[in-house]
Order: C-alpha cells, then structure tokens, then sequence
C-alpha cells in the first residue's frame, strides 16, 4: 500500500510549497479499528439522484449497509447487494449470468437509474470476480439507457472513505477524452461529496467573486459529467480523494494549493486560494467574504469558550483528522496531543501541517493496542475515533466524538463553522452533565 501511495503521488507533476520544519509521522502497522469503503454509499446515493450502488457480496454486506444508512423497509434507496451464497463463493455458478439477472431486474424495475455502480466487496475480491470487464459488457448491452462502472468498496488495507475516491475515479475515468482546445476558459472544478446546501453556499460566493463556470464532482446527478482538460482547475474539498485529484491531473487538469473549507479561517483561506487563481482582486475578495466571516465568527464565539484549554486526540478513522485537528486548535483553542491518520498523503494535507505546531504526534496507520496504551497516559480531555472504540472508551470515563458523524453532517463553509465546533463540544457537555461530585 505504502508504495503504491508514494508512486501516485510522484504522478502529480505539481510541488506545493511548505514550510521547512515538516511534523515527523511515526508509522504503526497492526491491528486497525476502521469501516470499509462500502460506507462511503450511505452519503453517495443520497448525492447522486441518478445513480444505483449495487455491492457484489455477502450478507454481513448487506446489513452494514442497511443499518448504516437508516433506511426504514419500506424506503427506495438507490442502492443493494447481490448476495453471494455457497454456490459462488465454491464456483458451482455462473457469476455473469447471476448477475445479468439482477441488472435486468434492476433496469425494469427503476428506469430512472442512469449511472450502475458494481461495486466490489472483501468477498467479491477474494474469490476474484472481474467486476470491470462485467461492467464494461453491461455498459454496451445497455447502451444509451444505462452506463455501468464498478470501483472496490472493499475493507482489506483501506479507510471507509476511500470508497468515495474510488467512486469518483471511476467517474472520471468513464469521462470521454476530447479533442484539444474543447474551450477556452478556465473551469473550477470542486471535488468532493458536499451537501447540497453547502454547494449552495459556495455557488452563492462563487457568483460574487465573478468565478461562474463552476462544476462540482459528484454531481447532483452521476450522468453529468464534465470536460476536463488543460482549462480545468482543481480545488479539494475533502482530505481522502487522492487517487481522483491524480487521475484528473493526468487528464490535463491543474490542482489549486489549498487547504480545507472547515471553520471560519480554513474556509476564508480555501476561497483566498481559489480567488487568487482567478484573479480576482483583492477588493473584491474582502467585500465579497467580510458578511459570511463576520457572521461565522459570531457564531462560532459562542461556542469556542466550551472548548478552549481543552485538549484532544484523533484516533485514525476517516482522513478528516489533521484538517479538523487544525480547526480545533487554531480557531477553538484546544490543545491536539495525537493525530492518527489511516495514512498521510502529504501533498493533500500539508498546508493544514503547516499551521499545527511541531510539537503534536503525528501516527500514520494504526496498532490499536499501543494507541490506547498512549491514550490512557495521556487523558486526553475529548477523543475523536472509530464506533468501534467509542463505546469501549467511554466505558473507561474517556469523552468521544465518533469520527464518522463528522463525515455525515454538512460542516464544510461559514454557515457551518459553528455546527462544526459544537459537534466536539457536545460529548463534553455531556460528560459534565453525567459527572457525579464526589
């Protein structure tokens, strides 16, 4: 994994400055405490309205995705599993034929579904079923009614949310090339799952600072897709779509050195990067930010006073740690002793490193035993990990933040600066309120 990490970041012909003192990582390999990629369905098929995420696998599949997501039995959802029983996992069936079954089901049953997703599962990929060439065959038998991808959801070696980035891989990778010179001016690219009202939000902004042609990745809707090509610029808006970012740089796009839009100074800082890109004035930057800053920083102040002075580790979960660690410390006031991160992708996430302090411990995968071996030395105030380890830690009187929450919510941008820190102030509050004097 590691190698492959650092040979798609090599692939990026783009070199982003950073300051000359770097955070070491000390890197664990052990026992981890992570979902896996089939989560990132729950927020993708709420996103795109056209799309159905069908998952090649089991039964324990199928209930992660069901109780996850919430979806009462009488609900639509855009999304299901093929189970696979004895008879695939031995051989005896034909995986294709199985499959051809379903899909033909699927298609009469919800014509509206543009965009298949197969998506692969641990037990799809031990047994070695070829979901792409299915995906390819499907794709021309439903040619103009119904395209067909496939990406891996799996849990072996990955973080939940690289489900995401290898959803959005394989929608752009399906984008068809085009012929040089397509258009001339410059294309804002945002990508990244965003909820629909943060998306509103920024467009709102967008429009004022004169930057108009603007296209989101995923898309309300997962059959349009955008051009990319020398025009396209490239703005993050989550830490963990990597492989993405990489497959468009190859495709001509231009990445924009940005942080992340979480609080009032990440999300002020986000749209500086992108503003100056389009040369837009500074003018008109101030004019256009001082209203949404001025009422974030209100907001926010109302709920910095329970978290200042307080202090915080992050568990490896979700990738959002180091961007969320530095608007914790930087606009709330805590003090971060540990970041653990699945893995570090320092070209994604350094000009977030850069505004932590050098002292902090920096953890790249995980051994679960010694994090918690530190964390009890430690006594961190509040703890952001994993469902699997919240409840065993509070049981041992720790104050926990489920990191996956924290994905679900909107909490990108200035509207939701606020939202954002009063998620981390909640367990505190109550902690304090179950606390008995002794």
């Amino acid at each position: 994994m590691d190698g492959a990490i650092n040979e798609s970041i090599a692939a990026v012909p783009v070199q982003w400055a950073s300051k000359a003192v770097q955070i070491p990582a000390i890197q664990e390999r052990g026992q981890r405490e992570v979902f896996c990629g089939l989560t990132g369905i729950v927020w993708l098929h709420r996103r795109m309205q056209d799309a159905f995420f069908l998952v090649i696998g089991s039964r324990t599949c199928a209930h992660l995705l069901q109780s996850a997501a919430g979806v009462m039995i009488f609900a639509e959802p855009r999304f299901g599993t093929a189970i696979l029983d004895d008879r695939d996992l031995s051989g005896h069936a034909d995986f294709n034929d199985s499959l051809d079954e379903v899909v033909q089901q699927l298609h009469l049953r919800r014509p509206e579904i543009k965009t298949l997703f197969l998506v692969g599962s641990c037990p799809s990929e031990v047994i070695k079923l070829d979901l792409a060439t299915a995906a390819t065959r499907l794709s021309h038998s439903y040619h103009g009614q119904l395209r067909v991808l496939s990406y891996s959801g799996s849990g072996i070696e990955t973080t939940f949310t690289q489900g995401e980035d290898q959803c959005l891989k394989a929608l752009v990778e399906s984008i068809p090339s085009q012929p040089t010179a397509t258009k001339t001016a410059t294309q804002l690219l945002v990508l990244g799952t965003l909820a629909d009202l943060v998306e509103d939000q920024f467009t709102r902004l967008f429009e004022q600072l004169g930057v108009n042609d603007v296209v989101f990745l995923p898309a309300k809707r997962a059959s349009e897709l955008p051009v990319i090509d020398q025009h396209t610029r490239v703005v993050l808006a989550q830490p963990f779509v990597g492989d993405t970012l990489r497959q468009l740089v190859r495709m001509g796009a231009t990445p924009i050195d940005a942080g992340f839009p979480f609080g009032v100074e990440g999300t002020r800082q986000w749209f500086h990067a992108i503003a100056n890109t389009f040369d837009v004035s500074s003018e008109t930057f101030d004019s256009v930010m001082e209203a949404p800053t001025a009422r974030a920083r209100i907001a926010l102040q109302k709920v910095v006073p329970q978290l200042s002075g307080k202090s915080v580790t992050f568990l490896p979960d979700s990738q959002l740690e180091i961007p969320l660690a530095r608007f914790l410390h930087r606009e709330c006031g805590m003090d971060i002793i540990e970041i653990g991160v699945p893995f570090l992708d320092r070209q994604l996430v350094q000009s977030e490193l850069d505004q932590l302090p050098d002292s902090i411990r920096l953890t790249e995968g995980q051994h679960v035993d010694r994090q918690l071996d530190r964390l009890r030395n430690d006594k961190p105030d509040l703890t952001v990990c994993g469902m699997g380890l919240g409840n065993p830690l509070e049981a041992e009187g720790f104050a926990t933040k489920w990191s996956i929450e924290l994905v679900f919510s909107p909490i990108h941008g200035f509207e939701q600066a606020a939202d954002l820190a009063a998620l981390f102030a909640k367990p505190l509050k109550r902690r304090n309120l179950l606390s008995v004097p002794v």
